[in-house]
């Protein structure tokens, strides 16, 4: 599969030619569509067929991702302007590993809304993949700069996190703490909480680090969050 084919289109799908001349081509064209197809499909068409591709790719996402990813493509050259279509492309090539091509699907993802702040957040995390921290940070950020952002502790976890791979342990710490008021949590609160500890333990904070710890050790007694967290009181309360 190559890039070409992502929202590959023809024509003026954005009227950015004269007005007047492409009233006139559409007319020639849906004559001759009348002539050979029996008639020219109307925007709203157009959209319900490009969502039909979508719906099926979203159908098909976890069983057959190659099916999923024709579907997308097919609802993107219907509709170059479906930005869901465009995102969930992304995330298939975000699945295979492909970072380059993922971050230039989101990049037209924000190209169409440069508001999608889940959009912000998803190339944040294709930044890391590729080791840009200090743009993955500005990604972070620029999600949350939108107030209707339905999910930010999402993008505050990311940037927290991302802040503590660059040493910025103050500004990390109000990034966790900002995720962990969002009610209901969208971050698993066992990774939460022991990335807080962790960072309350960078700064010296003793007790809070401990309660938090504790929360991650509780909420998860059987996996890999609640096993550091119990590792990391182990190691604090073995210290003098």
């Amino acid at each position: 599969m190559t890039s070409r084919l992502v929202g590959s289109t023809s024509g003026d799908p954005d009227g950015t030619g004269s007005p007047r001349g492409a009233g006139r081509l559409w007319a020639i064209l849906c004559v001759w569509g009348l002539v050979i197809l029996g008639g020219c499909a109307t925007s709203e068409e157009v959209t319900n067929q490009a969502l039909a591709h979508f719906k099926q790719g979203v159908a098909n996402l976890e069983q057959d991702q190659q099916a999923a990813f024709v579907s997308f493509q097919k609802a993107i050259r219907t509709d170059p302007k479906l930005k869901e279509a465009q995102y969930y492309l992304g995330h298939l090539y975000v699945l295979k590993e492909k970072y380059g091509q993922a971050e230039e699907q989101f990049r037209k993802v924000l190209a169409l809304d440069t508001d999608y702040s889940e959009a912000h957040t998803y190339l944040g995390q294709v930044l890391e993949a590729q080791g840009r921290w200090g743009e993955a940070i500005a990604a972070y950020r620029r999600a949350l700069s939108n107030p209707t952002y339905g999910t930010p502790d999402l993008a505050w976890y990311r940037l927290g996190r991302a802040l503590v791979h660059e040493g910025d342990f103050k500004d990390a710490l109000r990034a966790l703490e900002d995720a962990d008021t969002v009610r209901p949590s969208n971050v698993p609160p066992p990774l939460l909480q022991l990335e807080l500890g962790r960072v309350y333990q960078q700064l010296g904070y003793t007790i809070k680090a401990r309660e938090a710890l504790t929360k991650a050790a509780t909420l998860d007694k059987t996996g890999p969050e609640g096993s550091e967290a119990r590792r990391l009181l182990s190691v604090h309360s073995s210290k003098p």
